[in-house]
C-alpha cells in the first residue's frame, strides 16, 4: 500500500524540495562624496543657467521669478547629484545660485541697452561691466532681493534632495 499523502503546508521546502536560486543582487551604488567635483558642477550649472536667465531678462524685458527659482534649483542640483551629500555643497550652491542670478541680471541689462543703443550686447558687458553695475545698482528694488532669496533657496533645498 501507498502511503497518504499530507496536504501541503503552505512551505514549500518541506517536502525536502531544494529551494530555488536566484541571481545574487548588485553591489550597492558607489557613495558619491566628491566635494570638488560637486563645486565644479555647481559653477559651471551656475555660469549657464545665469547667462540663460539674462536672455529671458533680455527677450521678455522683465526679470521672472520662476527663472531665478530654476537658476537655483540647476545649480543645486549639479551639486547634488554629482557631489553627493556633503555639507558644504547646499550652502556653496546657494552662495553659486546668488552669483548666477547677479550675472544673469547683468546679462540682462545689456541685453536690454544693446538693443537701446544699437550695439553688441557682449562689447557692452565685457567693455562696460562698470556701467552695467551702475545699472543694476541703479534699478535694484525689493523684488531683485526677493529673486536673490528664492534662487538661493532652491539651491540648498535642491542639492540637499538631489543627494538624498
Amino acid at each position: 500500500m501507498t502511503q497518504p499523502v499530507p496536504p501541503p503546508s503552505g512551505n514549500p521546502f518541506a517536502d525536502g524540495a531544494a529551494p530555488q536560486q536566484y541571481p545574487m543582487a548588485p553591489p550597492p551604488a558607489p557613495v558619491r562624496d566628491n566635494v570638488a567635483l560637486g563645486l565644479v558642477a555647481a559653477l559651471v550649472a551656475a555660469l549657464v543657467s545665469g547667462g540663460v536667465y539674462g536672455a529671458v531678462i533680455g527677450g521678455t524685458e522683465r526679470e521672472i521669478g520662476w527663472a531665478a527659482v530654476g537658476v537655483g534649483f540647476l545649480v543645486g542640483l549639479a551639486a547634488g547629484k554629482v557631489g553627493g551629500r556633503n555639507p558644504v555643497l547646499p550652502i556653496a550652491a546657494g552662495v553659486l545660485s546668488l552669483g548666477a542670478v547677479y550675472l544673469g541680471q547683468l546679462v540682462g541689462i545689456s541685453i536690454l541697452a544693446a538693443k537701446e543703443l544699437h550695439v553688441s550686447a557682449s562689447d557692452l558687458f565685457f567693455q562696460e561691466f562698470g556701467t552695467l553695475m551702475e545699472a543694476w545698482n541703479e534699478g535694484k528694488d525689493p523684488l531683485t532681493f526677493l529673486f536673490f532669496a528664492l534662487a538661493a533657496f532652491a539651491a540648498f533645498s535642491g542639492a540637499k534632495k538631489a543627494a538624498g
